[in-house]
């Protein structure tokens, strides 16, 4: 059979229901009939078509060890939300969650009860309190908090060329009773990573391409769902407009503001005032 406009959709459709595992079959079927839909619907041109894969390329060429400019892709796009809410559907009293985020790393440090991860970075010092619990209220002790952020001025340590180690993250577990206590710096609302294929693509629309501050948290405990969330400043500019779609109502908070001499969470004394942000995180049984 000869190809032509009308039947390459079937054609290439029938092959790639060869695969051998059906749910490959499903997706690349279905991603060959939307692919085409979408050609046809916009009258894709060669030259927008070259574009788009010299585009990937650089985006591609972009990743590394420290950067995932495909992960930002995916963000920007809604993409990532959209996969989040598809596979996370928690109970209404469970802990939502939200996207990933193109700066997670596996290996931070460990940390114990009430550690400053930020270690000696300026900032105004910022105490993450509260509880680990189940949907029941039962505490989950030993629950690791994987929790990573920006620095004052915004910035990851994959954005700073001269910071070759980890920055403003680290592993905390929860106490018997389920507390944890995080000692940090507040972080600021930021711009995404706009050096790369992502950023030339936004500064042709738009789009507002900064995040409203906030701080990463990723627990994983056996018997309950994996949480990736934020814990998002109340009153932070951006939390409207957030770039990659990540603010929910549920996770902004507030930072409440102590006034120095005040006894810390981890049994410190400031000498300067410092923010408190109070969150006991729910898991949904796996």
């Amino acid at each position: 059979m000869f190809v032509d406009e009308d039947n390459i959709t079937e054609l290439a459709v029938q092959r790639w229901a060869t695969a051998h595992s059906p749910r490959l079959g499903e997706l690349m079927t279905a991603l060959v009939r939307h692919l085409h839909e979408f050609s046809r619907e916009v009258r894709l041109t060669e030259d927008e078509w070259m574009a788009a894969i010299e585009w990937l390329t650089a985006a591609g060429q972009t990743c590394d060890d420290k950067r995932q400019e495909l992960i930002l892709t995916s963000d920007v796009l809604g993409l990532s939300t959209l996969v989040v809410q598809l596979n996370n559907s928690f109970a209404p009293q469970a802990t939502p969650a939200t996207v990933l985020g193109p700066f997670h790393i596996d290996d931070s440090p460990t940390a114990p009860y009430g550690f400053d991860m930020s270690d000696g970075i300026e900032g105004t010092p910022l105490f993450f309190t509260g509880k680990v619990t189940d949907i029941e209220g039962r505490p989950v002790p030993g629950a690791v908090l994987d929790v990573w952020q920006a620095d004052a001025d915004g910035a990851y340590e994959a954005q700073l060329p001269e910071i070759d180690e980890a920055r403003l993250r680290a592993k905390y577990r929860t106490q018997e009773d389920g507390t944890y206590c995080i000692r940090t710096i507040a972080p600021r609302g930021y711009a995404i990573p706009m050096d790369g294929p992502v950023g030339d693509l936004m500064r042709k629309t738009d789009i507002s391409y900064f995040r409203p501050a906030h701080v990463h948290f990723l627990i994983d405990e056996p018997d309950y769902r994996k949480l990736i969330t934020h814990l998002f400043q109340e009153g932070s500019e951006y939390l409207e407009s957030d770039v990659v779609f990540g603010t929910k109502d549920a996770l902004i908070i507030p930072f409440t503001e102590r006034p120095a001499g005040a006894a810390a969470p981890d049994g410190s004394t400031l000498e300067v005032p410092y923010l408190q942000a109070e969150y006991d995180f729910i898991l949904q049984p796996g």
